[in-house]
């Protein structure tokens, strides 16, 4: 896994600022946009679209996301399909959703061993494709939920 690992115990930590994005114009532009505005020691999630692992492979989700970054975390969405939450492991990602079902132990087990987090539901987040970060109303938004005035980003 390198250094994309983060053991994080299961549970979606607070300091992390969550974003949907479609592409890697979006994360580039995210990124950027995050290093100006996180808090310090906050992160930010770059989350897929919900269900995406089921049209998208973990390594061109993690090629969409970007370098690894240590104030990044690729978050990719399985839905209900342990079978792509596990190959999505095995790719590496550091993070995933996996919608509850029967074989949820054995991929929490899974992800324990890899040190991947993972997550029974979608954290909160912004939709970077919604958001429109090139209007002022758009920027405002983006920074406000990234410096963490939404909800209190620990530290």
């Amino acid at each position: 896994m390198g250094g994309r690992a983060l053991n994080l115990r299961g549970e979606f930590p607070t300091g992390i600022r969550s974003v949907t994005v479609r592409d890697s114009a979006e994360a580039a532009q995210l990124r950027a946009l995050a290093r100006q505005w996180l808090r310090p020691g906050c992160r930010l999630a770059l989350l897929s679209p919900p269900a995406a692992a089921h049209y998208l492979s973990p390594g061109l989700f993690l090629a969409i996301t970007g370098p690894e970054d240590p104030d990044c975390l690729p978050v990719l969405d399985c839905g209900a399909a342990p079978g792509h939450a596990l190959a999505a492991l095995r790719a590496g990602c550091p993070a995933l959703v996996l919608r509850p079902g029967p074989a949820f132990p054995a991929v929490a087990g899974a992800a324990r061993d890899s040190a991947a987090l993972l997550l029974p539901e979608r954290p909160p987040s912004l939709e970077m494709a919604t958001l429109r970060p090139d209007t002022p109303r758009g920027v405002a938004l983006l920074r406000s939920w990234l410096i963490g005035e939404a909800e209190p980003c620990a530290r």
